[in-house]
């Protein structure tokens, strides 16, 4: 759909028709993120994140030389066609993305017997039914993917809404531009604390679901309060280090396209609610809230859409603010649910 779909989606939806190839490049991407997030998946539950941490340095291994590359052929092929230029950086992410699948299959494939051995081993080994493995990985499932598909809206809105949000206050190549600010600066930079927060989170699922069934409250307690305090002190650091230094950071790491450190800064503030929201996220799909987080994102999203269309007229960086604002509201709803989880498990453990 994305490959056929890609000239409407890039002239319509974004209204970028510059997008167009960067789009058809990426498609081929999508089968095998899909096959690689269910094998580690699998292997995080197995608490073996031995794999997934491999996967992803190799596909990012490849992902980093490979743009690099591919970029410079294509400049000096196109005469410095940015995009085609685009299309070949995206082109690099998809093959970096067969790349990380490649090892995971790889690596299940030389474990194989060995597991098939072990889970037979097993005192409560039983042959289930297709049909009731299927209603219980859905059950598992739904719930979590609706997350993290509402979490990734978070782009998708600002793509739909933000070019022409700004179109009311300058044209449209200037509108594009700061769109591409947000999209491929400040975005990537936000975002890095996430990256590295996100082993506590995935870590905590499997780790906490495991002491669950085990009735090991004071584990739990361990667990659920460390990872909460790194979140703390990865996130706030950040926070405060990308509003005061935002201009050195875009001068340092872009020093030919350092604009938007206003952006930087206003967006910085999302840190801290967001990578709270991450591991929150992973201690309630441990103690089995699946739906807990999900409604909690649907709050964020539709008072991002509902707020972004209906006050975005005010000022250029208002639906910035926006973001600022709605990250915050499932944060304070999520740490409601810890406070029952807490009575309801006898969970003892400090909120400061």
């Amino acid at each position: 759909m994305l490959f056929f779909g890609a000239k409407i989606i890039a002239n319509y939806w974004l209204q970028i028709p510059e997008a167009e190839m960067t789009l058809v490049a990426l498609s081929p991407a999508i089968f095998f993120v899909a096959i690689s997030s269910v094998m580690r998946g699998y292997f995080n539950g197995r608490q073996n994140l031995k794999a997934t941490a491999r996967s992803q340095s190799i596909e990012q291994l490849f992902k980093t030389s490979l743009t690099i590359i591919l970029v410079e052929i294509i400049a000096i092929i196109s005469h410095v066609s940015t995009e085609w230029m685009a299309g070949g950086a995206t082109l690099a992410t998809t093959i970096a993305t067969f790349s990380g699948f490649a090892y995971l299959y790889l690596f299940y494939k030389t474990r194989q017997t060995e597991i098939a051995t072990e889970i037979k081993s097993t005192v409560n080994y039983k042959y289930e039914r297709v049909k009731t493995v299927i209603i219980k990985i859905l059950s598992v499932s739904i719930p979590i993917a609706l997350t993290a598909i509402l979490s990734s809206l978070n782009k998708n809105i600002d793509s739909f809404t933000v070019v022409r949000s700004l179109r009311k206050f300058m044209s449209e190549d200037m509108a594009i531009s700061q769109y591409g600010i947000l999209g491929g600066k400040v975005d990537m930079l936000t975002s890095l604390p996430l990256s590295i927060n996100v082993a506590f989170s995935t870590a905590l699922v499997p780790a906490i679901s495991a002491a669950k069934a085990k009735k090991d409250n004071k584990t739990i307690t361990q667990k659920t309060s460390f990872s909460l305090l790194i979140s703390m002190l990865i996130g706030l650091p950040c926070t405060v280090g990308m509003f005061i230094f935002a201009g050195p950071i875009l001068n340092l790491l872009f020093p030919k396209a350092s604009s938007g450190e206003l952006i930087l800064k206003i967006s910085s503030l999302t840190i801290l609610f967001t990578i709270l929201d991450q591991t929150i996220n992973g201690s309630l799909q441990g103690y089995g809230k699946l739906l807990t987080p999900a409604i909690a994102f649907s709050f964020r999203r539709f008072g991002k859409i509902y707020i972004k269309y209906n006050t975005c007229s005010y000022s250029r960086n208002w639906s910035i603010w926006c973001s600022v604002g709605v990250s915050s509201v499932p944060c304070c709803c999520i740490y409601y649910c810890i406070y029952i989880i807490k009575k309801k498990y006898k969970i003892k453990f400090e909120f400061f």
